[in-house]
């Protein structure tokens, strides 16, 4: 049913639970995850995949770790580092790439802060035609 899951990752604790959930469905079906995460940071902004520097230090060791934790427990599980926007990146990537189910973790701000901060899962869900598998962190 899943053959490619798109999982976007913030680095901030409220990955966890969707990493759960998504290492879970993934081990079931026999699916290929795509980890992915946005460095968006000045540098990141600034100079794309060219960018250097501590953010994309961290972001790409975050990423090994997690893919690590993928593979030992027996799914095959690639990772992605792209730069800017999160909600245009990660909707540029489906586009470009296709998956079959995008899976990410939200922050549960609510109406009123998502439309001061910006909400990369609202972004997402209403421009791209694949399911969206949203789950909120505690």
């Amino acid at each position: 049913m899943y053959q490619t899951i798109l999982l976007t990752l913030d680095g901030t604790p409220t990955d966890r639970a969707i990493i759960e959930h998504v290492k879970a469905l993934a081990k079931l079906l026999g699916s290929r995850v795509v980890l992915l995460h946005v460095a968006d940071g000045w540098a990141a902004r600034t100079y794309g995949p060219e960018a250097t520097g501590q953010e994309i230090t961290e972001d790409t060791a975050y990423l090994a770790k997690v893919r690590q934790e993928f593979q030992v427990d027996g799914v095959d599980a690639e990772m992605e580092l792209a730069f800017g926007d999160p909600g245009d990146e990660i909707v540029k990537w489906v586009a470009r790439r296709g998956c079959d189910l995008v899976a990410m973790s939200t922050h549960g701000h609510g109406f009123l802060a998502d439309l001061f901060l910006g909400s990369a899962s609202r972004h997402v869900h209403h421009n791209i035609f694949v399911p969206v598998l949203l789950l909120r962190a505690r």
